[in-house]
Protein backbone atom coordinates (compact mmCIF):
# COMPACT_ATOMS: atom_id res chain seq x y z
CA UNK A 1 0.00 0.00 0.00
CA UNK A 2 1.31 3.12 -0.66
CA UNK A 3 2.50 5.65 1.89
CA UNK A 4 0.26 8.55 0.47
CA UNK A 5 -2.97 6.88 -0.26
CA UNK A 6 -6.07 8.39 0.61
CA UNK A 7 -9.38 6.99 0.07
CA UNK A 8 -12.01 9.75 0.00
CA UNK A 9 -14.07 10.38 2.65
CA UNK A 10 -17.27 10.25 0.66
CA UNK A 11 -18.67 8.32 -2.49
CA UNK A 12 -17.57 11.12 -4.80
CA UNK A 13 -17.48 9.86 -8.63
CA UNK A 14 -14.63 9.62 -10.59
CA UNK A 15 -14.88 10.95 -13.75
CA UNK A 16 -12.35 10.10 -17.13
CA UNK A 17 -10.30 13.07 -18.22
CA UNK A 18 -10.52 11.82 -21.68
CA UNK A 19 -14.00 11.97 -21.50
CA UNK A 20 -13.49 15.74 -20.70
CA UNK A 21 -11.09 16.63 -23.13
CA UNK A 22 -13.79 15.15 -25.63
CA UNK A 23 -16.09 17.99 -25.04
CA UNK A 24 -13.28 20.86 -25.06
CA UNK A 25 -13.68 21.56 -28.67
CA UNK A 26 -17.23 20.92 -29.57
CA UNK A 27 -20.12 22.88 -29.36
CA UNK A 28 -22.63 21.24 -26.66
CA UNK A 29 -26.18 21.55 -26.02
CA UNK A 30 -27.28 23.32 -22.62
CA UNK A 31 -30.46 22.64 -20.67
CA UNK A 32 -29.72 18.70 -20.79
CA UNK A 33 -28.56 18.17 -16.86
CA UNK A 34 -31.51 20.57 -15.76
CA UNK A 35 -34.04 18.26 -17.83
CA UNK A 36 -32.44 14.95 -16.35
CA UNK A 37 -33.61 16.44 -13.30
CA UNK A 38 -37.20 17.24 -13.95
CA UNK A 39 -37.60 13.75 -16.04
CA UNK A 40 -35.88 12.06 -12.57
CA UNK A 41 -37.83 13.87 -10.29
CA UNK A 42 -40.86 14.53 -12.45
CA UNK A 43 -40.64 18.42 -11.68
CA UNK A 44 -41.82 21.28 -13.61
CA UNK A 45 -39.18 22.93 -13.21
CA UNK A 46 -35.11 22.79 -12.49
CA UNK A 47 -32.47 25.49 -12.44
CA UNK A 48 -29.13 24.92 -12.63
CA UNK A 49 -27.04 26.97 -10.55
CA UNK A 50 -23.21 27.72 -9.47
CA UNK A 51 -23.26 25.44 -6.56
CA UNK A 52 -26.09 23.76 -3.98
CA UNK A 53 -25.93 27.31 -2.01
CA UNK A 54 -26.47 29.23 -4.57
CA UNK A 55 -29.48 27.36 -5.56
CA UNK A 56 -30.41 27.42 -2.22
CA UNK A 57 -30.53 31.75 -2.28
CA UNK A 58 -32.25 31.14 -5.39
CA UNK A 59 -35.31 29.64 -3.95
CA UNK A 60 -34.99 31.55 -1.06
CA UNK A 61 -35.05 34.65 -3.23
CA UNK A 62 -38.15 33.30 -4.93
CA UNK A 63 -40.07 32.76 -1.71
CA UNK A 64 -39.79 35.65 -0.22
CA UNK A 65 -41.95 37.11 -3.71
CA UNK A 66 -45.67 34.64 -1.77
CA UNK A 67 -45.01 35.37 1.69
CA UNK A 68 -43.68 38.91 3.98
CA UNK A 69 -42.62 36.03 6.48
CA UNK A 70 -39.15 36.32 7.08
CA UNK A 71 -37.65 33.41 9.19
CA UNK A 72 -36.12 30.12 8.38
CA UNK A 73 -36.52 26.89 10.47
CA UNK A 74 -33.51 24.96 10.19
CA UNK A 75 -31.70 21.80 12.07
CA UNK A 76 -29.33 22.59 14.37
CA UNK A 77 -26.97 19.81 12.76
CA UNK A 78 -26.24 21.41 9.37
CA UNK A 79 -23.28 22.85 6.93
CA UNK A 80 -22.75 26.38 8.05
CA UNK A 81 -23.36 27.04 4.45
CA UNK A 82 -27.00 27.54 4.94
CA UNK A 83 -27.52 30.08 7.54
CA UNK A 84 -25.05 32.20 5.25
CA UNK A 85 -27.30 31.78 2.89
CA UNK A 86 -30.58 32.89 4.51
CA UNK A 87 -29.12 35.52 5.99
CA UNK A 88 -27.92 36.97 2.32
CA UNK A 89 -31.49 36.80 1.30
CA UNK A 90 -32.14 38.98 4.32
CA UNK A 91 -34.11 36.54 6.55
CA UNK A 92 -34.00 35.01 10.17
CA UNK A 93 -32.65 32.15 11.02
CA UNK A 94 -34.47 29.60 13.92
CA UNK A 95 -32.67 26.30 13.95
CA UNK A 96 -34.30 23.50 15.65
CA UNK A 97 -32.30 20.29 17.47
CA UNK A 98 -32.10 17.20 16.41
CA UNK A 99 -33.16 13.50 17.34
CA UNK A 100 -31.15 11.97 19.79
CA UNK A 101 -30.26 9.05 17.39
CA UNK A 102 -30.16 10.06 14.14
CA UNK A 103 -30.63 13.96 11.70
CA UNK A 104 -34.48 13.54 12.08
CA UNK A 105 -36.15 17.17 13.87
CA UNK A 106 -36.98 16.64 17.35
CA UNK A 107 -40.32 17.04 16.14
CA UNK A 108 -41.60 18.56 19.90
CA UNK A 109 -39.43 21.19 19.00
CA UNK A 110 -40.36 22.13 15.79
CA UNK A 111 -43.84 22.26 17.60
CA UNK A 112 -42.98 24.42 19.59
CA UNK A 113 -41.17 26.65 17.49
CA UNK A 114 -43.93 27.18 14.91
CA UNK A 115 -46.47 27.70 17.66
CA UNK A 116 -44.51 30.29 19.35
CA UNK A 117 -43.39 32.05 16.33
CA UNK A 118 -45.85 33.29 13.58
CA UNK A 119 -43.34 34.73 11.38
CA UNK A 120 -42.29 31.32 9.91
CA UNK A 121 -41.60 31.71 6.03
CA UNK A 122 -40.28 27.94 5.83
CA UNK A 123 -38.66 24.70 7.26
CA UNK A 124 -35.21 23.26 5.36
CA UNK A 125 -35.58 19.45 5.71
CA UNK A 126 -32.27 18.53 5.49
CA UNK A 127 -31.47 15.32 3.77
CA UNK A 128 -28.21 14.43 5.31
CA UNK A 129 -26.14 11.30 4.63
CA UNK A 130 -28.35 10.63 2.01
CA UNK A 131 -31.11 9.54 4.35
CA UNK A 132 -34.20 10.71 3.74
CA UNK A 133 -36.34 12.57 7.23
CA UNK A 134 -39.62 11.39 8.13
CA UNK A 135 -41.59 14.11 6.09
CA UNK A 136 -45.03 13.05 6.59
CA UNK A 137 -44.96 14.66 10.16
CA UNK A 138 -42.95 17.68 8.89
CA UNK A 139 -45.47 18.07 6.13
CA UNK A 140 -48.25 18.32 8.64
CA UNK A 141 -46.63 20.53 10.94
CA UNK A 142 -46.09 22.81 7.80
CA UNK A 143 -49.66 22.63 6.39
CA UNK A 144 -51.13 23.59 10.08
CA UNK A 145 -48.76 26.46 10.10
CA UNK A 146 -49.19 27.59 6.77
CA UNK A 147 -45.05 27.27 5.70
CA UNK A 148 -42.99 26.76 2.50
CA UNK A 149 -41.17 22.99 2.78
CA UNK A 150 -37.91 23.43 1.37
CA UNK A 151 -35.92 20.14 0.96
CA UNK A 152 -31.72 20.13 1.34
CA UNK A 153 -30.64 17.29 -1.03
CA UNK A 154 -26.99 18.26 -1.03
CA UNK A 155 -26.25 14.94 0.06
CA UNK A 156 -29.19 12.56 -0.99
CA UNK A 157 -29.36 12.69 -5.02
CA UNK A 158 -31.12 9.39 -5.65
CA UNK A 159 -32.67 8.97 -1.95
CA UNK A 160 -36.24 7.82 -1.94
CA UNK A 161 -39.03 8.59 0.67
CA UNK A 162 -42.03 6.34 0.48
CA UNK A 163 -41.20 5.26 -2.66
CA UNK A 164 -40.49 8.85 -3.96
CA UNK A 165 -37.38 10.47 -4.78
CA UNK A 166 -36.03 12.99 -2.14
CA UNK A 167 -36.74 16.31 -3.50
CA UNK A 168 -39.76 15.77 -5.30
CA UNK A 169 -42.16 16.11 -2.37
CA UNK A 170 -41.61 19.43 -0.83
CA UNK A 171 -42.51 22.67 -2.57
CA UNK A 172 -38.91 22.91 -3.15
CA UNK A 173 -35.82 21.51 -3.46
CA UNK A 174 -31.64 21.76 -3.82
CA UNK A 175 -29.21 19.88 -4.37
CA UNK A 176 -25.30 19.95 -4.81
CA UNK A 177 -23.35 18.71 -7.79
CA UNK A 178 -19.72 19.77 -5.60
CA UNK A 179 -16.59 17.61 -5.62
CA UNK A 180 -17.12 14.54 -3.53
CA UNK A 181 -21.09 14.72 -3.71
CA UNK A 182 -21.45 12.28 -5.70
CA UNK A 183 -22.54 13.03 -9.33
CA UNK A 184 -20.17 15.74 -9.85
CA UNK A 185 -19.46 19.19 -11.81
CA UNK A 186 -16.52 20.37 -9.86
CA UNK A 187 -18.98 23.24 -8.55
CA UNK A 188 -22.57 23.34 -9.24
CA UNK A 189 -25.85 23.22 -7.86
CA UNK A 190 -29.91 22.85 -9.10
CA UNK A 191 -32.71 24.58 -7.44
CA UNK A 192 -35.84 22.48 -8.24
CA UNK A 193 -39.76 23.19 -7.61
CA UNK A 194 -42.20 20.55 -7.55
CA UNK A 195 -45.28 22.60 -8.20
CA UNK A 196 -46.28 24.64 -11.53
CA UNK A 197 -47.70 27.27 -10.03
CA UNK A 198 -44.15 28.53 -9.10
CA UNK A 199 -41.92 27.82 -11.95
CA UNK A 200 -42.13 30.85 -14.11
CA UNK A 201 -41.05 32.31 -10.62
CA UNK A 202 -38.00 30.04 -9.79
CA UNK A 203 -36.64 30.04 -13.53
CA UNK A 204 -37.21 34.40 -13.43
CA UNK A 205 -35.51 34.88 -9.69
CA UNK A 206 -32.77 32.86 -10.94
CA UNK A 207 -32.44 34.56 -14.09
CA UNK A 208 -32.45 37.79 -12.38
CA UNK A 209 -29.71 36.87 -10.25
CA UNK A 210 -27.49 34.82 -12.36
CA UNK A 211 -25.15 36.37 -14.83
CA UNK A 212 -22.11 35.15 -16.92
CA UNK A 213 -18.37 35.34 -15.48
CA UNK A 214 -16.36 33.96 -17.67
CA UNK A 215 -13.19 34.13 -15.74
CA UNK A 216 -14.93 32.21 -13.01
CA UNK A 217 -16.54 29.73 -15.53
CA UNK A 218 -12.89 29.02 -16.95
CA UNK A 219 -11.08 28.39 -13.49
CA UNK A 220 -14.19 25.71 -12.69
CA UNK A 221 -13.40 24.39 -15.94
CA UNK A 222 -9.49 23.73 -14.90
CA UNK A 223 -10.83 22.57 -11.55
CA UNK A 224 -12.77 19.84 -13.10
CA UNK A 225 -10.02 18.76 -15.27
CA UNK A 226 -7.99 18.29 -12.23
CA UNK A 227 -10.26 16.63 -10.38
CA UNK A 228 -10.29 14.16 -12.99
CA UNK A 229 -6.65 13.38 -12.63
CA UNK A 230 -6.24 13.85 -8.98
CA UNK A 231 -9.53 12.22 -7.71
CA UNK A 232 -7.91 8.94 -7.12
CA UNK A 233 -6.35 7.07 -4.12
CA UNK A 234 -3.09 7.62 -5.06
CA UNK A 235 -2.89 11.12 -5.43
CA UNK A 236 -5.75 12.57 -3.37
CA UNK A 237 -3.60 12.99 -0.13
CA UNK A 238 -2.21 16.24 -2.03
CA UNK A 239 -5.13 17.51 -2.53
CA UNK A 240 -7.18 16.69 0.75
CA UNK A 241 -5.30 15.53 3.46
CA UNK A 242 -1.70 17.82 2.88
CA UNK A 243 -4.12 20.58 3.67
CA UNK A 244 -6.06 19.47 6.24
CA UNK A 245 -2.71 18.66 8.32
CA UNK A 246 -1.48 22.14 7.34
CA UNK A 247 -4.31 23.90 9.04
CA UNK A 248 -4.77 21.38 11.79
CA UNK A 249 -1.06 22.77 12.52
CA UNK A 250 -1.80 26.22 12.73
CA UNK A 251 -4.41 25.03 15.31
CA UNK A 252 -7.84 25.71 12.98
CA UNK A 253 -10.00 22.76 13.45
CA UNK A 254 -12.78 24.60 10.81
CA UNK A 255 -10.56 25.15 8.36
CA UNK A 256 -8.66 21.61 8.44
CA UNK A 257 -12.45 20.33 8.07
CA UNK A 258 -13.20 22.85 5.29
CA UNK A 259 -15.99 24.24 6.81
CA UNK A 260 -14.99 28.21 6.77
CA UNK A 261 -17.09 29.61 4.17
CA UNK A 262 -17.46 33.54 3.18
CA UNK A 263 -20.87 35.32 2.94
CA UNK A 264 -20.04 36.53 -0.58
CA UNK A 265 -20.69 32.95 -2.76
CA UNK A 266 -20.81 33.06 -6.07
CA UNK A 267 -23.63 32.80 -8.07
CA UNK A 268 -23.25 32.91 -11.83
CA UNK A 269 -23.99 30.80 -14.49
CA UNK A 270 -22.79 27.59 -15.17
CA UNK A 271 -21.00 26.88 -18.87
CA UNK A 272 -22.38 24.45 -21.38
CA UNK A 273 -19.43 22.42 -21.21
CA UNK A 274 -20.16 21.25 -17.34
CA UNK A 275 -23.01 20.95 -17.38
CA UNK A 276 -22.91 18.49 -20.59
CA UNK A 277 -20.43 17.01 -18.44
CA UNK A 278 -23.08 16.14 -15.36
CA UNK A 279 -25.46 15.02 -18.06
CA UNK A 280 -22.56 12.23 -19.35
CA UNK A 281 -22.77 10.65 -15.75
CA UNK A 282 -26.61 11.53 -14.69
CA UNK A 283 -26.94 8.02 -16.31
CA UNK A 284 -24.82 6.28 -13.75
CA UNK A 285 -26.51 7.59 -10.66
CA UNK A 286 -28.87 4.20 -9.70
CA UNK A 287 -25.82 2.06 -10.58
CA UNK A 288 -23.59 4.40 -8.25
CA UNK A 289 -25.81 3.99 -5.19
CA UNK A 290 -26.54 0.87 -5.38
CA UNK A 291 -22.76 0.22 -5.00
CA UNK A 292 -22.93 2.78 -2.16
CA UNK A 293 -25.80 1.45 -0.31
CA UNK A 294 -23.80 -2.72 -0.52
CA UNK A 295 -20.67 -0.65 1.24
CA UNK A 296 -23.16 0.86 3.91
CA UNK A 297 -25.00 -2.39 4.14
CA UNK A 298 -21.36 -4.27 5.04
CA UNK A 299 -21.08 -1.73 8.07
CA UNK A 300 -24.31 -2.56 8.93
CA UNK A 301 -24.15 -6.15 8.94
CA UNK A 302 -20.59 -6.20 10.51
CA UNK A 303 -21.07 -3.90 13.44
CA UNK A 304 -24.88 -4.55 14.53
CA UNK A 305 -24.65 -6.27 17.82
CA UNK A 306 -21.09 -4.18 18.73
CA UNK A 307 -21.92 -2.53 21.86
CA UNK A 308 -21.08 1.62 22.30
CA UNK A 309 -21.98 2.44 18.60
CA UNK A 310 -25.31 3.96 16.92
CA UNK A 311 -25.54 3.84 13.43
CA UNK A 312 -27.60 6.49 11.82
CA UNK A 313 -29.40 4.79 9.23
CA UNK A 314 -32.53 4.97 6.79
CA UNK A 315 -35.67 4.34 8.33
CA UNK A 316 -38.79 2.26 6.67
CA UNK A 317 -40.41 3.11 3.98
CA UNK A 318 -37.12 5.19 2.69
CA UNK A 319 -33.57 4.09 0.73
CA UNK A 320 -30.91 6.19 1.57
CA UNK A 321 -28.28 6.69 -1.10
CA UNK A 322 -25.68 6.65 1.66
CA UNK A 323 -22.32 8.64 0.33
CA UNK A 324 -20.96 7.78 3.71
CA UNK A 325 -22.06 5.66 6.93
CA UNK A 326 -22.25 7.95 10.31
CA UNK A 327 -21.50 6.19 13.25
CA UNK A 328 -22.58 7.51 16.80
CA UNK A 329 -20.53 6.27 19.89
CA UNK A 330 -22.41 6.47 23.12
CA UNK A 331 -18.89 8.12 24.94
CA UNK A 332 -16.76 11.31 23.60
CA UNK A 333 -13.60 9.56 24.39
CA UNK A 334 -14.33 6.27 22.14
CA UNK A 335 -15.10 8.76 19.32
CA UNK A 336 -11.50 10.67 20.08
CA UNK A 337 -9.85 6.97 20.19
CA UNK A 338 -11.42 6.22 16.99
CA UNK A 339 -10.17 9.56 15.10
CA UNK A 340 -6.31 8.96 16.83
CA UNK A 341 -6.71 5.15 15.27
CA UNK A 342 -7.86 6.12 11.65
CA UNK A 343 -5.84 9.47 11.38
CA UNK A 344 -3.22 8.14 9.62
CA UNK A 345 -5.03 4.89 7.79
CA UNK A 346 -5.89 6.37 4.24
CA UNK A 347 -9.09 4.85 5.02
CA UNK A 348 -11.55 8.10 4.37
CA UNK A 349 -12.44 8.19 8.28
CA UNK A 350 -13.90 11.49 9.07
CA UNK A 351 -16.83 13.52 10.45
CA UNK A 352 -19.67 15.25 9.14
CA UNK A 353 -19.64 18.70 10.96
CA UNK A 354 -17.16 19.39 13.82
CA UNK A 355 -20.31 21.89 15.39
CA UNK A 356 -23.68 22.21 15.99
CA UNK A 357 -24.70 25.01 13.61
CA UNK A 358 -25.22 27.54 16.97
CA UNK A 359 -21.46 26.72 17.76
CA UNK A 360 -19.78 28.05 14.78
CA UNK A 361 -17.54 31.70 15.78
CA UNK A 362 -17.78 33.29 12.23
CA UNK A 363 -21.71 32.58 12.76
CA UNK A 364 -22.26 34.55 15.55
CA UNK A 365 -25.09 37.48 14.87
CA UNK A 366 -25.91 35.06 12.15
CA UNK A 367 -27.04 32.10 14.02
CA UNK A 368 -28.84 32.66 17.30
CA UNK A 369 -27.67 30.62 20.40
CA UNK A 370 -29.99 28.30 21.68
CA UNK A 371 -30.47 24.70 23.47
CA UNK A 372 -29.04 22.24 21.06
CA UNK A 373 -27.93 19.49 22.78
CA UNK A 374 -28.70 16.66 20.66
CA UNK A 375 -27.01 18.18 17.92
CA UNK A 376 -23.97 19.23 19.75
CA UNK A 377 -23.53 15.61 20.87
CA UNK A 378 -23.61 14.17 17.64
CA UNK A 379 -20.84 16.73 16.55
CA UNK A 380 -18.74 15.86 19.39
CA UNK A 381 -19.28 11.69 18.93
CA UNK A 382 -19.71 10.69 15.70
CA UNK A 383 -17.48 9.37 12.81
CA UNK A 384 -18.06 8.62 9.50
CA UNK A 385 -16.97 5.87 6.95
CA UNK A 386 -16.95 6.19 3.88
CA UNK A 387 -18.63 4.72 0.80
CA UNK A 388 -16.31 5.79 -2.02
CA UNK A 389 -15.63 3.30 -5.42
CA UNK A 390 -12.25 3.25 -4.47
CA UNK A 391 -12.74 0.87 -1.17
CA UNK A 392 -11.64 -2.49 -1.91
CA UNK A 393 -13.13 -6.20 0.44
CA UNK A 394 -9.95 -5.76 2.14
CA UNK A 395 -10.24 -2.12 3.38
CA UNK A 396 -13.96 -2.65 4.32
CA UNK A 397 -12.47 -5.68 6.58
CA UNK A 398 -9.63 -3.44 8.03
CA UNK A 399 -12.32 -0.35 9.41
CA UNK A 400 -14.29 -2.89 10.71
CA UNK A 401 -12.02 -5.11 12.30
CA UNK A 402 -10.65 -1.73 13.88
CA UNK A 403 -14.32 -0.60 15.44
CA UNK A 404 -14.48 -3.59 17.06
CA UNK A 405 -11.21 -3.09 18.75
CA UNK A 406 -11.99 -0.10 20.00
Amino acid sequence: MSLFREIPPTAGWPIKIKSLLALLFRRLPQGLLEEDFKEYLNAPAAVLAYSGTAAFYIILEAIKKLSAKKTVIIPAFACPLIPLAINRAGLKIIPCDISPDNFDFDISRLRRICAENKDILAVLAVHLAGIPLELETIKKIAKENNLFIIEDCAQSLGAEYHNRKAGSIGEFSFFSLCRGKGLTIYEGGMAVTNQPEYSQLLKDTAKKIMHPDTLSESLKIAELLAYSIFYRPALFWFTFKLPQIFWQMRNNPIKAMGEYFKPDFPVHEVSAFREYAGHLNFALLNKKIDKQREKADVYLRELKDLPGIIPVKELRQTKASYPYLTLIFDKPGKRILALNIFRSSGLGVSQVYLRAIADYDYLNGIVPKVACENARRIAQQSITLSTSSFLEESDLKKMVDLLKRI
